[in-house]
């Protein structure tokens, strides 16, 4: 089978993508799942397409959004499909319901999303009774099967998912103990730490850990203890929490095994492919957007990424290099991520054909009344004011391209505004 451009994920990446991608070529979405949609689709809480539609909606509202202008365009969209094997010159191999199937692709779209860490993978001790849950899996159990995970909760870890599972198990009906978090900080949004925990009277115990799990066939409590700056529990500090579910709010990982076996370049910090600012990987033809990438705060930014990655993969698949559509690799631009930045997407610039740039950046502490530079070549060259920058909230900045014509380097840090 051969196809301008395969679509690798029917998440909100994917859709966003294979619809951008068709407006030039023909697309083929591979979705693992039964339905398109991804992760939204168990988020039945709102907050999504606040930006985009400038209205609050469910995670199926904002899916279904997609899901049905895919439907309209004539997309080809293979559901229940894995893709097995996928190479540098575009060839993959797939599973699905009539077999295995080999696609030749002129460009591929990595939107494969990303996976929570799991107990073992933070090695987590003690003994392995029932009712430990990922987040995600709680939610979908909760919110896709109309299963109850638990009655008494422990969630540890405070990233995003966590923090609404804690209240969609008290809705439900649930005692949520509390929620401990290793670091001294969140790790999710401050609107989740007031609207899920603080609204509902639910502990948030930074600088603490679970130290061990105890249960022979169904979790009967854990044991809690404070930690140092070194991330150890602290003797003396350990308590027994008698609780029947311990979920894991513990951090989410790119999925991009399939990166890998293409020979793209990967990210050490982010643990996605390096990207210019088409969404294209180190591998000519291949780009990547969405969580794939790195890990994104709101669906809406994933969006954004994400149709940038399509409009371009799309005009590759068409053969629209040149005549004003500046697809030629001009630049070899580094962007550096300077003083309190822990990374920026993306990483490198190398066409300068767009009116805007928009970087996507982390920091690594918190500061009040900062300050976004943008240097190139050691020359500074635009501002950002940010009331307050924040490491689980990541921030965004949009430069005119023009600002940065002729750099050797872009560099981006974040500084007080105080000095």
């Amino acid at each position: 089978m051969k196809t301008d451009v395969v679509v690798i994920g029917g998440g909100p990446a994917g859709l966003a993508a294979a619809l951008k991608a068709s407006e030039h070529a023909d697309v083929v979405i591979i979705e693992r799942d039964k339905e398109l949609g991804g992760i939204l689709q168990q988020c039945i809480h709102n907050g999504f397409g606040n930006f985009i539609f400038k209205k609050m909606m469910t995670g199926p509202e904002y899916a279904y959004h997609f899901i049905s202008l895919v439907k309209k365009s004539g997309i080809r969209v293979m559901t229940e499909t894995s893709v097995l094997e996928i190479d540098g010159n575009k060839k993959i191999v797939a599973a699905g319901p009539s077999g295995i199937v080999e696609i030749e692709a002129k460009a591929i779209v990595l939107a494969m999303g990303c996976r929570e860490r799991s107990r073992a993978q933070i090695l987590l001790p003690g003994t392995r009774p029932a009712g430990v849950y990922t987040a995600g899996t709680a939610q979908r159990l909760i919110n896709i099967e109309g299963v109850m995970p638990g009655k008494k909760i422990v969630i540890l870890g405070s990233g995003d998912v966590g923090l609404i599972m804690a209240r969609r198990l008290t809705l439900e009906g649930a005692e949520v103990e509390g929620v401990y978090e290793i670091m001294p900080r969140p790790g999710g949004l401050t609107r989740n730490i007031v609207q899920c925990l603080h609204d509902y009277g639910i502990p948030l115990h930074l600088s603490h850990t679970v130290t061990d799990i105890v249960g022979k066939e169904r979790v009967e409590g854990v044991k809690v203890a404070e930690v140092d700056e070194s991330l150890h529990p602290i003797k003396g500090t350990e308590r027994f929490i008698s609780c029947d579910t311990l979920i894991l709010a513990v951090g989410l990982i790119p999925e991009n095994e399939l990166s890998r076996q293409a020979g793209i370049e990967i990210d050490e910090i982010t643990n996605g492919p390096f990207v210019d600012e088409h969404m294209e990987t180190s591998v000519e033809g291949i780009f990547a957007c969405g969580n794939v990438v790195h890990v994104h705060d709101i669906v809406d930014d994933v969006t954004a990424s994400s149709e940038i990655a399509g409009e371009y993969a799309g005009r590759h698949a068409s053969g629209k290099n040149g005549h004003g559509m500046g697809l030629e690799k001009k630049h070899n631009i580094k962007v550096v991520a300077g003083e309190n930045v822990r990374y920026v997407v993306p990483q490198f610039l190398r066409h300068m054909d767009m009116e805007k740039l928009t970087f996507y950046l982390r920091v690594k502490e918190e500061k009040e009344d900062a300050l976004v530079v943008i240097s190139c070549s050691g020359k500074v060259v635009f501002e950002k004011r940010e009331r307050m920058v924040k490491p689980p909230e990541m921030v965004k900045v949009s430069v005119p391209a023009s600002l940065l014509e002729g750099a050797d380097e872009v560099r981006v840090d974040v500084r007080c505004r105080n000095g």
